[in-house]
Parts: structure tokens; sequence; C-alpha cells
């Protein structure tokens, strides 16, 4: 026997980082808990507020009567109701079908086909067929016959002169270029340049999402007039399942760990003796066709609400709350999921991340005594655009929690709490920069620089507001900024001359206009400098190609704007003075600032979202320094000196992360739940003290994925602390008079 369990209240753990003892100050969501008057008598509590647009009209005989709006599926009275097959509005065609312990009733008069809406229709049809399906495996026995009365007619004829179909996206006929099979759709013009998510229109979306193994040879199982009364915990185990016959059973409850089938599609519980249906069930986010045809359900819980993908939910022969039968019958499946959805209520946040410490204690006291150590702390974000994050992409997604403005605020509160030096986001708009970012975090003391994507270049002021891109803030107390560069991988690599300008590089390589964002700073006090690379890379897996050339540009302009920096002239004295002056040192004895032999001597950090998982071509590339040029990452496309030697760089890089095994997730969707944002620091002169850690794992199990209403992007921030290394400084040289930026990198 399963029985749901609730879900015990997590303790908040505080943020730790140099105290375990003293818990950091967290600023308060003015959204999440506004300051206002107290709930009305009767108001649930905890309860965002009910989307708009849902009225609850029920129509009998063609007479409207309107419901109480305010009446929630989660908490409502019992109400008198008819018991008949057609839900008290429309009659089903097919006669009466009643069960032994309900009342009859007489059904009014039977409205006339043209008042019956098409939906209601299909409504009905369905629930007519599986009425007829009640012998003991029926869809078994009918698929069966249906196949062996099937015979090929002709024989199939293979044209040997039929030229080869060209590849889209790295794909034929669903097969990549090395044979495997891909789940993925071609971009097709302006998506989201993220990761992944389960799409909710029927058309193809573009978004990335893991291919499925195939575990079993059979994905339905028919274990429908069986007269079952329970159901074994083995069958939970075939999470393969994608099609599940219950119907015709004597089932009493479904156990929740029926969420455990997460790809079933089709889903029959139709003519059991079913009283309610289990909240975990809203976890099956690949459902289509839930089946719950006459049963006892009187109500729906709000967590089904998050079934975006869900076409019919057959609820005719039960006596369901009227306020709930309207919608389905008025609007239709999908308008009764919006409901549900809308107004499911907010679950228990999850416990505040801890922080992982990586510095031994020694380490840490040593670090305390020393007055000339340096750190600072990085976040990086993508923060999902918002154009982006509409409920096309996001149906799971309550649209109160959706909403610009509920995200924004979170986004901004999230930021703020972790006091970082460095803010690196990624997914941010013109417009949000300029109207709402920078001038937030300038009354935080923040400074910030910002580049849109490459397409803008050739958009109008007012056209260009709404492009995303890359955004860098930094404790202006602290740093200052010396330099920016803009990567525009497109325009970096149409310059260089070792790449044949082809179709594949045209269609590949050159139409994505993804850009990093690099700030050259010094720290005001010490002098000592730091490159900060701010970087967003194309999302789609069947571009694996384009993702690895890409993050070669990167690597290969970071090196020039790199030795750039390292022959620019330390401040001058009273530039000095001045800065040492600002932050009360001024007249004491420092060292001077400083100086650098070549590029790869100054700190560097290299974060953002990569759109690539830790087995990529792209991991590689960064981790070890180099990649074959037969890495099949490749994919055989010619790319000049990439591709015909291999990439390199003697950056010497390391991902914060990498001391922990990186995260489980970094983006969390129906459809994918992995690590694609990474932190990379050069490990000859910067070390890790402390990165932040996971979401609670309870909290997650109970999540179909994000944004939702306590993580507003799909994505993870991911923060680390870092300690600048000591370094003897390099004798004086004669510098350039007039330095000037690599050719592709102007600021």
């Amino acid at each position: 026997m399963y029985y749901s369990q609730p879900r015990p209240q997590s303790p908040g753990r505080p943020i730790q980082l140099h105290d375990p003892s003293a818990p950091w100050s967290r600023l308060q969501h003015p959204i999440m808990s506004p300051a206002g008057p107290q709930p009305q008598q009767g108001q649930v509590v905890g309860v965002p507020p009910q989307s708009p647009g849902y009225g609850l009209v029920q129509y009998t005989n063609g007479n409207a009567h309107h419901h109480n709006p305010n009446l929630a599926p989660h908490h409502h009275h019992h109400q008198s109701l008819n018991s008949f097959n057609a839900l008290t509005h429309y009659q089903s065609p097919v006669g009466t079908h009643t069960q032994p312990h309900r009342q009859a009733a007489t059904p009014p008069p039977p409205p006339t086909s043209a008042q019956i809406p098409k939906h209601w229709q299909s409504q009905l049809d369905h629930a007519d067929a599986c009425r007829k399906a009640g012998s003991p495996h029926a869809r078994a026995r009918t698929a069966a016959s249906n196949t062996r009365s099937t015979t090929k007619s002709v024989i199939p004829i293979t044209d040997p002169n039929r030229a080869t179909p060209k590849l889209e996206n790295g794909v034929v006929n669903g097969h990549s270029k090395d044979g495997s099979v891909s789940g993925t759709v071609s971009e097709g013009g302006e998506g989201h340049p993220s990761s992944t998510v389960a799409p909710v229109a029927t058309t193809p979306l573009p978004r990335p999402s893991v291919p499925r193994t195939a575990e079993s040879s059979w994905t339905a199982l028919d274990l429908g007039g069986m007269r079952l009364k329970n159901l074994a915990p083995p069958l939970f185990k075939f999470n393969y399942l994608t099609t599940l016959y219950l119907n015709h059973n004597q089932l009493t409850h479904v156990a929740p760990a029926i969420s455990q089938l997460r790809h079933l599609s089709v889903l029959d519980l139709s003519s059991n003796q079913l009283d309610a249906v289990p909240p975990e069930l809203g976890m099956c986010t690949s459902l289509e066709h839930l089946w719950l045809f006459d049963n006892n359900i009187e109500t729906l819980p709000p967590e089904i609400g998050t079934l975006h993908q869900l076409k019919m939910l057959g609820i005719e022969g039960n006596p369901l709350q009227a306020s709930l039968a309207s919608i389905i019958q008025t609007q239709g499946t999908p308008a009764l999921i919006a409901y549900l959805r809308d107004s499911c209520p907010v679950p228990m946040p999850p416990p505040e991340r801890a922080w992982k410490v990586l510095q031994s204690e020694a380490e840490r006291k040593m670090q305390d005594a020393d007055p000339s150590s340096e750190t600072f702390t990085l976040l990086t974000y993508n923060i999902l655009c918002e154009k982006f994050a509409t409920s096309t992409m996001y149906g799971y997604t309550p649209s109160w929690a959706l909403s610009w403005n509920y995200r924004k605020e979170l986004i901004l509160t999230e930021i703020i709490n972790y006091e970082a030096d460095f803010l690196c986001l990624q997914e941010v708009d013109a417009a949000q920069y300029d109207d709402y970012f920078s001038p937030n975090l300038a009354t935080h003391h923040y400074e910030g620089i910002f580049s849109p994507r490459g397409r803008a270049r050739n958009m109008a002021d007012s056209e260009r507001r709404s492009v995303d891109g890359c955004a860098t803030f930094f404790k202006s107390a602290k740093y200052r900024l010396v330099k920016q560069s803009t990567i525009d991988f497109a325009q970096v690599a149409i310059q260089r001359e070792d790449f044949t300008k082809n179709n594949d590089m045209f269609d590949r390589l050159l139409s994505r206009d993804h850009i990093a964002l690099v700030a050259l700073l010094e720290n005001r006090q010490t002098g000592s400098r730091l490159i900060v690379a701010n970087v967003h890379i194309h999302w789609d897996p069947a571009y694996r190609d384009v993702k690895l050339i890409q993050t070669g540009i990167l690597l290969d302009s970071l090196k020039d704007i790199a030795d750039w920096f390292a022959k620019y002239p330390p401040r001058p004295g009273s530039e000095r003075e001045a800065e040492l002056s600002a932050v009360g040192l001024s007249g004491l004895l420092r060292p001077p600032d400083p100086t650098y032999s070549e590029g790869k001597d100054i700190p560097l950090i290299v974060c953002g979202d990569f759109n690539s998982i830790p087995t990529s071509g792209v991991y590689d590339f960064l981790s070890e320094g180099k990649v074959p040029s037969n890495h099949p990452d490749f994919m055989d496309y010619v790319y000049g000196k990439f591709t015909a030697d291999g990439l390199k760089h003697d950056f010497g890089l390391r991902s914060a992360y990498a001391g922990i095994g990186e995260l489980p997730i970094t983006n969390h969707t129906p459809s994918f739940k992995g690590v694609i944002d990474y932190i990379w620091h050069t490990t000859s002169t910067l070390t890790v003290n402390a990165v932040l850690g996971e979401v609670d794992q309870e909290y997650l199990s109970k999540v179909v994925g994000f944004p939702n209403a306590h993580f507003p992007s799909d994505h993870l921030c991911i923060v680390g602390e870092f300690r600048v290394k000591k370094e003897a400084s390099s004798s004086a040289r004669r510098l350039p008079p007039s330095p000037v930026f690599p050719s592709g990198n102007k600021p």
C-alpha cells in the first residue's frame, strides 16, 4: 500500500562562507512576502493570485450560470451533485453508464449537436471508446490483431541513383552524422538560445533535449479488464513505458509512485473506483492523454496543472466539482490545466544552498593573517530573458511566476544577497540593463558594462533595446575598469584567413550571433590585474561543431587580449596615490603595482552559459587545453586550422566546481537536467576557496522544472570565492606608447 507522506518543513540553513556560525543576511523578496493587509476571512493563505480569464460559467440548455470565481479546486465545499453520465451539462449520446453505488438521477434534456463544443464531443467519443474496451487486455488483443492483418502489398525499390539527402543540423531523418539518434530540431529562426524544455505546442520548438535510450523492446502495457484492486510496486520500475492501460479494474487509489513513470504519454484509469488522483501524477509531464472516465472523482489536485502537454483529460462520467466541469466543458482541457496550474498553492521553499569550502583550515588562517592576501567572489547566471519566457516554452510554470515583473525582483534579490564582487549575467536585454539592473545595482555600489548579441549591429536604436546579450557588474569601490572588449564569434571567424568561406560555414557558424564580453580590471588598492570573460555559447546539440569553434575563437581572442593587457603600463604615481587615498590608505608604504611579462600571468576567469555537458568537446578543450582534429564534436566539418590541427590553449584552466565533481544540475527543465554553466579559472594564478553548493535534492524530486515560484530562471546561479596567488614582479620593460586592441576585439 502506498500513501502520500506530508513533506516535512526543511529547516533553513543560512549560507556560510567565512564563519560557519554567522549566517549571511538575506533581503526579503518584495513579492514573495509583501507587506499589506491581513487575509480576509475565508481567504486561502499562501495561494498566489489566480490568473484572470478563467470564467466559471456553466451552460445548461443554453442558459449561463455563473459560479463563484474564488472557488478553487483545492479549497471548496461539497455540493449536492446529480450523478449521471454527462456531468449535468451534456448528456453522453451512448446512454447512461452508472456504477452500482450511485443514485440514479434524471438528466436534463440533451442539447442538439450544434450546441456541443467540438472538444467536448471529442471527450464523449473517447469515453465511448474506453467503455467498449472493457474485456481483459482489449487494447493488446486489438493491436495484435491489427498487426497480423497488416501485409506488405508493395515491395519497396531503392533508386541507386538517388542523391544522398543533405544534412540539416547534422541530422538526416532523425539521425546525426555519426549515426546516433537525435531528438532535436533545427533552430528555424530566433529561438531561446539556452538549454532545454519540453515543447508545449505540437510544432517543433528550437530546444534540445536528452535523447532517450531504449531500455526495452516494448513501451506499452495493457492491464485493462483484469479486476485488479492494487498495483504491485515493481510496475513503477518500468520507467520506459509510454502507454499504460489500467482501465476496467477495481482500483480505489493510485500510489504516488506512479510519478516514476516520467515517459508516459497515455494513461487510462477509466472505469475504476477512484475517488481522487494523486498529486504526484503532475510529475509525469510527458502525458498527452489522461483518461479518468467513469470514476468517483469530485475534484482534481492543482498539482496536475503541470501537465502542460496534456491534450485530453477524460473526466466524463465523474461527479466533478461544478466549477471545474464548467471550465473543461466550455473551454477544453488546456484551459482547465492552466487554471489548476495558476491556482496551485506555493510549495515550501528549499533550504538555503550551502557553501562547499575547498580551503583547508590552515590555509584559511594563513590567508586571514596575511594583510596582502587578495580574494574576490564571482557569480554567473543566465537569468532567462523576458521575451524567451513564454507559456509556450514553459507551460508548466504558473503565469504569475513566469511574468517578468515577478521574476526580475526575484533575480535582483538573489544576486544582491550573495554580495559577489563580480556579477556575470547572460540573456539580459538592453532595455532591462538600462532601465532596471544598472540603476538598481548602482545603489549597491556596482558599476556595469553590457554588450548585445551580434544582430544588434544592423538594428535601429528602438529595435536594439530588445536584443539580449551579456552584462558584467563589479564593485566599483574595489575595482576599476581599464578596457572592455566584445568578442563576436561570427565576426572574428569571417576575418580569419584560414577559414574557408563555404556554405557550411555560412549556414552553421556565421549565422549564430553569440558573443563574449571581456572586462580588463585593476584592483584599486593593490594594482593587481584581472580578466573576466562573460560568455554565452550556442545551445543546439546538433551544432556541436559550432559550440567547439566558438570556444576556440574565445580562447584565441583571450590570448591576444591578455598579451595586450600585460604590456599595458602600470598606474602613474599620482593616480596610484589617489586610489589609495580613496580607500583610506594614503601615505602608507605599499608595494609597487605588479607587472606581467606575458598575458597568461594575469589571473583569468572565463564563465557563463556554455550549453555543454562535462562529456562534451567544449569541456575537454577548456579543461585539458586541447582537442585533436578528429574529435567527434567537429562532426567532419572543416574550419581552417582549427579542424586541421585541432584546438589548443595554454591558459591552464580548471572548473571552479571540479573540486566537488561539478554540481548535479545547473539547468533544470522537464526534458533536461544537467550541468551546462561553469566558472573556469587559471590554475597558475588563482585558487578556489569555496563554491556555492547544490539545491536540496528532496525539493528537486518534487519539482517538475524551473522557473517556478522560488527559482526565476531555468538556470541556477553559480558562485565561487577565489584567492590570487602571490607572484614575483617581472623586471621593468619598454612599453608601447599607444596600446591598441587586437583586430576584431575593439572596446
